[in-house]
């Protein structure tokens, strides 16, 4: 655990980077609030979430991206700046050839239903084009990208929730077993 507290704090920028970032400067005073910087049960979660999504969804600039997402959701920047680093050249290998493996699938199963098909929905609202220029990949590519992002991140957000509550229920049982052994018999 130590190396990975490590490892992120080589890699996320402080406060003071970010202040001093040409491309943060016009947003510094939103973007550093202290409470976007607080660890809390409701930022962590969305901050882990927001990191995954943004991470996996858009392949380039995702942590500037995600610090300045941070600001609207109303989650942990660092949070979130490292949760991008998810999605890396190494987890690209997998990422795609998945994404497009999950879009393609939909999309053909899609077209197999008697309602609406997404594909059709999507040309019309322009949605299509919206996510192939977003992650610079095909249509079933990104569509793939867009739902994994959005399950990892449903998934990450649980799980920090879930862990963050066993973390406090821990705390609480030790901090009762202590009370009961300092207090004096009777």
């Amino acid at each position: 655990m130590s190396a990975v507290i490590t490892w992120l704090r080589e890699r996320v920028p402080t406060r003071e980077q970010l202040e001093t970032n040409r491309y943060v400067k016009p947003f510094a005073h939103r973007v550093l609030r202290s409470d976007l910087w607080r660890f809390n049960r409701r930022s962590v979660p969305r901050g882990i979430a927001l990191g995954l999504f943004i991470g996996i969804l858009i392949p380039f600039a995702h942590s500037l991206v995600a610090a300045l997402t941070a600001v609207f959701v109303r989650a942990n920047v660092p949070v979130a700046i490292a949760t991008t680093f998810t999605s890396n050249p190494a987890t690209w290998v997998l990422i795609f050839p998945a994404a497009y493996e999950i879009g393609k699938t939909l999309l053909h199963l899609d077209r197999l239903t008697g309602v609406a098909p997404i594909s059709e929905t999507m040309q019309h609202t322009q949605t299509d084009h919206l996510l192939q220029n977003l992650t610079g990949a095909g249509l079933e590519t990104a569509f793939g990208l867009f739902v994994l992002a959005t399950v990892v991140a449903s998934v990450g957000y649980l799980a920090a929730g879930l862990v963050w509550r066993m973390m406090v229920a821990r705390k609480r049982r030790a901090r009762l077993v202590r009370a009961r052994i300092e207090e004096p018999a009777g």
